[in-house]
């Protein structure tokens, strides 16, 4: 979007000044019906917002806004402005039943797993641009403070990190998007992700254990991005009409999906299960979304029973 600014109008008789919307005072959207005939330029193709104390403002309509417009939001990120449009009376658009239902379980290597042994590819979008970023941070340390050169270094390291958010913002929709097309069912773990990538530093007095290897995980599990996936996944599982079930994690990735034993030695590695009870042998992701998706199916039974 671009940058607002105010609009001077023909003094023709056959134009005339923006009114005031009618039904709300601040803010209006397009062809809204009480601003009046001439309340916005005309153009056969181009989308205008208007805007209190700003006047109309051409915006890049990215999809036509359904129902009834409630608010219009401004916010700039970086050098570009954005417009948010809330809108109210939007029916859900239900997706057909398959009849299928699927545990998926998180992870650092694949973004999701599920029970069925598919596996969503983690993009890695922080270490794809880690390079990039790192020589914009170096040429960023090297500027004098106060000095233009430092707030057009300042501007290229925000504009990379935008980028950065908006590509794992695209892969979340479009993973979220696949699950929700295959499954009706869709059981996750409850995640606390701030407590799993707390620092592990310490103190003085009691320093912390394997600290980078600590902070490189973490870093893999915040570039992952499970928050805004799981975020996402909720808001697409209400749309279509999906049901969406969130499961206490502990215990699932070292409790056998075949015969229930659980323990710590059944990790033989980090992608592989061996049971030590019963000699199963399975992908440890997989297994985990297996278990997943049992707890989520007894609660669901408990919650209708009840």
């Amino acid at each position: 979007m671009r940058r607002p600014r105010r609009r001077t109008w023909p003094t023709s008789s056959t134009a005339s000044p923006p009114t005031t919307c009618a039904r709300s005072p601040r803010t209006c959207a397009p062809g809204c019906p009480s601003c009046g005939r001439h309340s916005r330029p005309e153009h056969p193709t181009a989308t205008f917002v208007r805007l209190q104390g700003v006047g109309h403002v051409r915006v890049h309509q990215h999809r036509p806004a359904k129902g009834r417009v409630k608010t219009i939001s401004v916010k700039r990120e970086g050098l570009r402005w954005y417009v948010v449009v809330s809108c109210d009376g939007v029916s859900a658009e239900t997706l057909p039943a398959t009849g299928a239902a699927a545990g998926i379980d998180m992870g650092v290597a694949s973004l999701v797993t599920t029970g069925d042994g598919e596996h969503l590819e983690n993009p890695r979008h922080l270490a794809a641009s880690a390079d990039r970023l790192a020589a914009a941070q170096r040429t960023l340390a090297r500027k004098k403070r106060g000095s233009k050169r430092r707030r057009k270094a300042v501007a290229g390291v925000a504009a990379l990190h935008a980028k950065i958010r908006r590509q794992r913002l695209d892969g979340a929709h479009k993973a979220a998007l696949t699950l929700v097309r295959a499954y009706d069912v869709i059981v996750h773990e409850d995640l606390r992700i701030a407590n799993m990538t707390r620092s592990a530093s310490g103190t003085i007095a009691q320093p912390g254990r394997n600290v980078a290897q600590k902070s490189g995980l973490n870093r893999s599990i915040l570039d992952a991005g499970w928050g805004v996936f799981l975020t996402i996944l909720s808001h697409k599982a209400e749309s279509a009409g999906r049901e969406l079930i969130a499961v206490n994690p502990a215990g699932t990735s070292r409790t056998c999906s075949r015969c229930g034993h659980c323990a710590a030695e059944n990790r033989v590695t980090q992608a592989g299960f061996r049971c030590t009870a019963c000699g199963h042998t399975a992908h440890a992701d997989v297994n985990a979304a297996v278990n997943i998706l049992r707890a989520g199916l007894a609660l669901r039974q408990a919650a209708e029973a009840a």
